[in-house]
């Protein structure tokens, strides 16, 4: 499936059953109590393995307790992932920190660009090893929830090559942009309904891009594991 393919199939996915919208919607409005969110993450993990099953229907809301450890598994996954994007967060911090504490007078010109070329790095770092998460919990997935299989480095970085960078970060930012176009919408809409419609709106923005930011991913990572058939030799000619 080309670029165009995967989000228009990601899109129309929420829609073709608004009532676990609307599910998933109110899960997300009582994760003020913490434990709610890992259902709604273990939702999306079982979009994840519906999709590489080759499912297209959005899955049931059953066997609550397996949804709710796979979505601790997820939170699991985000945290070991997280600590190398802690350690050089701190590391940037500890060298570049006492310069942006000092007057802005007193900031040199190479420290203020030595100041920003660290924070890019950091960003970059950052959104290269969530890249490596998203497939890494794709994978974990793909072997029916074996957290194992979401630090198989090797492999994970086989699928993003199979898959190619450029068109997973493409993906990745059509993602993010439509994402952020839906929540802001949700802002709109929420506060003309008089501010407590944010109650309403929000979580159900929440839920939809959750549905289609999953599906858009369980796609690309089924493409990668598709093995693709050999050409067929031709047949030796006849004498």
């Amino acid at each position: 499936m080309n670029i165009g393919e995967i989000i228009s199939d990601s899109i129309k996915y929420p829609t073709s059953d608004w009532t676990k919208v609307l599910i998933l919607g109110v899960i997300f409005l009582i994760s003020v109590l913490i434990l709610p969110i890992f259902l709604a993450y273990g939702y999306m993990f079982r979009i994840i393995k519906a999709t590489i099953a080759g499912i297209d229907e959005l899955p049931e809301f059953d066997a609550i307790g397996d949804m709710f450890i796979d979505g601790l598994k997820i939170f699991v996954v985000g945290i070991v992932y997280a600590i190398p994007v802690i350690i050089i967060g701190l590391i940037v911090s500890l060298i570049f920190g006492p310069a942006s504490a000092t007057t802005s007078t007193s900031i040199s010109a190479g420290m203020f660009w030595a100041l920003i070329i660290g924070n890019i790095i950091y960003v970059i770092i950052g959104l290269i090893v969530g890249l490596i998460a998203i497939i890494g919990i794709a994978n974990m997935a793909y072997y029916d929830g074996d957290l194992g299989a979401a630090f198989r480095f090797s492999e994970i970085l086989d699928y993003i090559s199979r898959i190619g960078w450029g068109k997973y970060l493409a993906i990745y930012i059509i993602v993010a942009l439509l994402s952020f176009v839906i929540y802001f919408i949700a802002i709109i809409v929420g506060i003309l309904l008089i501010v407590v419609g944010l109650v309403i709106t929000l979580p159900l923005a929440f839920a939809f891009i959750s549905m289609f930011g999953s599906r858009a991913v369980a796609l690309l990572f089924t493409e990668a594991v598709i093995e693709v058939p050999e050409t067929p030799t031709e047949p030796e000619p006849l004498e």
